[in-house]
């Protein structure tokens, strides 16, 4: 079982048993700022942080929520042994939300909570993002034994336990779609990117152009091409994250980019490995895809000098980014 269930993050202990300055950025703020472009480059493993703006500021974070929401399901699923290929049924509230909805779900059209987790983190589905919420925290209230509140606020309980146990501090989700309502951080969203890339499943999810899905309707099966919103996919291995964006957000993304891990011999004939992946966010930027990769190519040649410096014997603890294990 995963940590994350097991001290209180996401509730289910109870379920199952019943800042810093970067190279060349500006140092972080503290604080809301009412608007403006706000941006993270931190290396995944080291957590060395290396160009920054307005990273403390809160911004509405817009369907980038998606991603806790696909990080929640996966460590339920770990946690209770129910397969993302369970069928869950489209509810009543889809009809009266606003925001993507790629696939035309109506209440009552049946999809596998694994092909409504594709449609989301690649479309921006929010019809596919409440499905799961409403499906996950239905059954999480039936088995604690609870009806208290709305199926699909127990989710979102979840995912706001989940932040904080990432120390994701100025985080706060509304819904489980992000179409409107809840903020974030730069800052708290990289923490949140750094653990959801952990998950040997979520660049399978993020990393594709496209994917053929389906769902049922009466009776009859429904096919779906989904095309990721993620344009930089597959460019300098890139492989994931999320894209996004609404009128009150602006343009919002989340990259990640793998290279292969560095290999040192030591004096005593040992291998010491070093895995690296790089972590860009990026909110309200009318240029977010040239400004993310800007900040991914700057981040990859601010962390090569950081290693030949010294690394981690060089950096002040300010640094560096801790995201806790929960796994």
């Amino acid at each position: 079982m995963r940590k994350v269930f097991q001290v209180c993050t996401l509730g289910l202990l109870a379920l199952l048993t019943c800042s810093c300055a970067g190279l060349g950025g500006s140092r972080m703020g503290g604080g809301p700022d009412s608007g403006g472009e706000a941006y993270i480059a931190v290396e995944a493993h080291s957590g060395k942080v290396l160009a920054n703006r307005n990273s403390r500021a809160t911004r509405s974070v817009a369907s980038l929520s998606q991603v806790a929401t696909a990080v929640v399901a996966f460590d339920w699923s770990t946690a209770t042994g129910i397969s993302l290929a369970q069928q869950a049924i489209v509810p009543p509230d889809v009809a009266t939300l606003t925001g993507p909805n790629p696939m035309g779900l109506q209440p009552g059209d049946q999809i596998a909570l694994r092909d409504a987790l594709y449609s989301m983190l690649m479309g921006s589905d929010t019809a596919s993002a409440q499905t799961v919420a409403v499906f996950i925290g239905n059954e999480l209230q039936q088995r604690r034994g609870s009806r208290y509140g709305s199926v699909s606020g127990t989710f979102v309980n979840e995912m706001n336990e989940l932040a904080r146990a990432l120390g994701m501090s100025r985080t706060r989700f509304a819904n489980a779609h992000g179409s409107d309502g809840g903020t974030s951080t730069a800052e708290d969203m990289a923490r949140l990117a750094i653990y959801a890339m952990r998950h040997p499943g979520m660049a399978f999810y993020t990393k594709q152009k496209s994917r053929q899905i389906g769902f049922q309707r009466a009776g009859q099966a429904v096919s779906f091409r989904v095309s990721n919103t993620n344009q930089l996919v597959g460019t300098q291995r890139i492989d994931g994250l999320k894209a996004g964006q609404t009128p009150l957000s602006g343009p919002c993304i989340m990259i990640s980019a793998e290279r292969d891990s560095i290999v040192e011999k030591l004096p005593d004939g040992q291998a010491r490995i070093t895995p690296q992946r790089m972590i860009v966010v990026v909110l309200n930027s009318a240029e977010r895809e040239g400004r993310a990769l800007g900040l991914l190519n700057a981040g990859w040649a601010g962390y090569e000098q950081w290693r030949t410096m010294g690394g981690a014997a060089i950096s002040q603890p300010e640094e560096i980014l801790s995201v806790p294990n929960l796994q």
